[in-house]
């Protein structure tokens, strides 16, 4: 097996090839998330669609890996897993913190192979001119976990557990350092074509925030807004499915 397969491995999980594909959507967490948060896109989506959950360090079967706190390093690292994945189109989308990650990966893969890719997906999280830096991650134990209470998207039995809370804080606070110290650049616009969704009421993503992703594309550009808060995706799965097949042309 060689190096690349190595890496593909431990950052890429894939529930359900699909022989048949003629896309690849790469999917990246929240903060604190893991692969299988996608687990029932790759069941749903149809035999054109093969998903790639990506896998940070420090959840998991990863958990014996320290989590990463720098927004160039695991940009650096996803980009490095896809850019040999050329047989197909591949398409990114990402999920708060996970969309900050997709959009920089996005920005790499442009750049070593000059071509755009099949599409970008960004979700509850604005654009990156009005990102807010923070310094919750410097903050104590109990404040943490109070954050990840208040954005929901966990099971509140979860977060009751003391076991669960141990294992998971060393994650939550280098998930935060990281979307916390990230810096975006001023870059080019993309050349690929982007998506954007958010919740209406969605308090760490504004809908007029997120409406800005616009100016990162010249390619074609479409904002949704859903009914609900930062976890909307989680009852609207069905309906940000299908706008996923629609953006990729497979209707």
């Amino acid at each position: 097996m060689t190096s690349v397969e190595t890496s593909a491995r431990r950052w890429l999980r894939c529930y359900r090839p699909r022989p048949a594909a003629t896309v690849r959507l790469v999917c990246f967490p929240h903060a604190t998330g893991s692969a299988p948060f996608y687990r029932s896109w790759a069941r749903e989506l149809p035999d054109d669609v093969e998903v790639l959950a990506v896998q940070y360090p420090g959840r998991l079967d990863r958990i014996a890996e320290p989590a990463l706190t720098a927004m160039p390093v695991l940009a650096d690292m996803v980009t490095d897993v896809l850019a040999p994945r050329r047989d197909l189109p591949i398409a990114l989308f990402g999920h708060s913190m996970g969309a900050a990650v997709a959009y920089e990966v996005a920005r790499r893969l442009e750049q070593r192979h000059a071509a755009p890719l099949a599409h970008l997906f960004v979700s509850g999280r604005p654009a990156p001119c009005h990102h807010r830096p923070g310094t919750k991650h410097l903050g104590p134990d109990d404040d943490l976990w109070d954050e990840l209470r208040r954005l929901g998207g966990t099971d509140p039995a979860a977060l009751e557990n003391p076991q669960l809370r141990s294992a998971l804080l060393p994650t939550l606070r280098a998930d935060y350092r990281l979307i916390e110290s990230y810096r975006p650049v001023d870059a080019a616009p993309l050349a690929t074509p982007v998506s954007a969704l958010v919740g209406d009421v969605d308090t760490e993503a504004l809908v007029d925030e997120v409406a800005a992703w616009a100016g990162y594309t010249r390619a074609a550009f479409d904002l949704t807004v859903f009914d609900g808060d930062h976890f909307y995706l989680v009852p609207h799965r069905t309906k940000v499915l299908a706008g996923v097949i629609r953006s990729l042309g497979l209707t």
